[in-house]
């Protein structure tokens, strides 16, 4: 299972990666903001690093339930400076700007970053397949049924891991026809982004169904209200072991990168769940 990102080839058929949630917005669901400044959001980026981040993953913009979108320019102010800042840290580690703005993931990809993660899978901005084709950078392609704005008002699906299986199939056709290399990609299946609690357990019990796409496929469910459901509790501090046992869960089912906000724990997780199926 190979990932391309700019030109290198990463092997995560017996390894998977942890990605590190940065989050540097002020309105963030899961940390309140307390990674908006730049050398704050800089030290916990190179923390994550040293508990076994391999990727660290930048965002600008809210996308929990209900937010509202921000400007292009308000969004560079946040993520450029600590992309910079990392950068000039040094380390062997991956950038990824999550954006669904070309001209964000333009900028980030100039300052060093090395990943597009797009929470709308290419279709929210006309010019980011092209953005991507052209710089070479690793693609996360995320499905959605409708925008942070409005996914969490009534989702429906008749078959939700064939229908976002078909979703996958067709956009990832539709990035090689705009040129991006399919070694490039990555899927996402989108937990807590327009489907209900019971549609995100269907989804991760069928997450081999995924397989045939032939890409690394990536989960973002750490600190997510799924994981409360799970637990039967409605506080943020309850989510965390469900999280923990999911990577292992999902990793036995073929996820191979975890978007997580507790580096360590699922990094521990995932590195016990490899070492039983004997892919460490």
């Amino acid at each position: 299972m190979i990932w391309k990102i700019r030109g290198r080839d990463h092997d995560l058929s017996r390894r998977g990666w942890i990605m590190g949630v940065l989050n540097v917005t002020p309105d963030s669901f899961s940390d309140g903001g307390a990674f908006a400044a730049p050398d704050a959001a800089v030290r916990h980026g190179l923390q994550m690093v040293s508990n076994g981040a391999e990727v660290l993953d930048i965002g600008g913009e809210s996308t929990r339930p209900g937010a509202s979108p921000v400007s292009a320019d308000e969004e560079m102010s946040r993520v450029l400076p600590a992309i910079k800042g990392l950068r000039a840290a040094g380390g062997d580690f991956l950038i990824s700007i999550d954006t669904s703005k070309a001209v964000v993931a333009e900028a980030a990809l100039a300052e060093g970053a090395d990943i597009v993660n797009d929470v709308t899978g290419l279709r929210g901005d006309g010019r980011m397949s092209d953005v991507v084709a052209r710089s070479g950078a690793g693609v996360v392609i995320m499905h959605m049924q409708g925008t942070p704005m409005t996914m969490q008002s009534s989702p429906q699906y008749g078959d939700v891991v064939a229908e976002v299986g078909d979703f996958f199939r067709q956009a990832i056709s539709r990035a090689v026809s705009y040129g991006i290399d399919p070694m490039n990609i990555a899927i996402d299946p989108g937990i807590g982004f327009g489907k209900t609690h019971e549609h995100n357990r269907v989804l991760l019990r069928g997450l081999s169904a995924f397989a045939a796409a032939g890409r690394p496929l990536l989960l973002g469910l750490s600190r997510k209200s799924f994981l409360g459901w799970l637990a039967g509790s409605s506080r943020l501090e309850d989510r965390f072991w469900p999280g923990v046992a999911l990577t292992g869960f999902c990793r036995e089912r073929g996820a191979r990168i975890f978007r997580v906000h507790d580096v360590q724990p699922h990094r521990e997780a995932l590195r016990t769940t490899e070492a039983m199926l004997g892919d460490a």
